[in-house]
C-alpha cells in the first residue's frame, strides 16, 4: 500500500462488493446474514483474516459485564484492521462502539441496509449503504438496473391461443 488507508479506498470495494449482491424474499435476519457472508467473501477474497463476532473495545452496558462483538472484523497484512458493523436500523450504540473502535486504530465502516434514508455518522466512520426494499414482509435489493428489453413485435401481430376450457 503506497499510502496509509484512511478507510475511504476500502469503504468504496466494500460499497462495489455489496451493489453487485441481490437478494429477494428474505427477512431481516436473512438479509443480514447474507450482507455478512458477502463482507466475509470481499475480505477473505483479499487474502485478510475475517472474524465473524469479534470482540470489540466497546464496552457491554450496565449491569452486562465484558465487552460488545462487532458483526465482522478484519485483519490486514497492509494496514490497520476493520471493525464493520451491520445495521438496519439507526442505532447510536452502533456509532459509539465504531468511534470506539477508530479510536483504537481501526478502520470503523458502518454498512446500513434497508430503505433509508440513510444519515451519515461523524467521521472518522465510514458508511456504506445497500439499499433494499421491503414488500409482503420480506425485503429485496433495488437497483438501479434498466428492465430487459422485449421484443420490439408489435402486440397486433402476436398469435393468441385459445386455451381448451374445462369449466362449464
Amino acid at each position: 500500500m503506497d499510502t496509509a488507508d484512511d478507510g475511504t479506498r476500502t469503504a468504496r470495494s466494500l460499497a462495489d462488493r455489496l451493489a453487485a449482491l441481490h437478494f429477494a424474499e428474505l427477512g431481516n435476519d436473512q438479509a443480514t446474514g447474507r450482507i455478512i457472508d458477502t463482507i466475509a467473501e470481499w475480505g477473505e477474497d483479499r487474502g485478510w483474516r475475517v472474524y465473524r463476532r469479534a470482540p470489540s473495545v466497546f464496552p457491554l452496558p450496565p449491569p452486562l459485564r465484558g465487552h460488545s462483538v462487532l458483526d465482522v472484523a478484519c485483519a490486514r497484512p497492509d494496514g490497520p484492521p476493520l471493525a464493520i458493523e451491520i445495521d438496519r436500523l439507526d442505532r447510536p450504540r452502533t456509532v459509539d462502539k465504531l468511534l470506539a473502535e477508530a479510536a483504537a486504530g481501526r478502520v470503523a465502516i458502518w454498512v446500513r441496509w434497508g430503505a433509508g434514508p440513510f444519515a451519515p455518522p461523524p467521521l472518522p466512520v465510514h458508511m456504506v449503504t445497500r439499499p433494499a426494499a421491503r414488500t409482503a414482509g420480506t425485503w429485496h435489493t433495488v437497483t438501479d438496473r434498466p428492465p430487459p428489453k422485449h421484443s420490439a413485435a408489435p402486440i397486433e401481430n402476436a398469435v393468441v391461443e385459445e386455451l381448451p376450457w374445462n369449466g362449464k
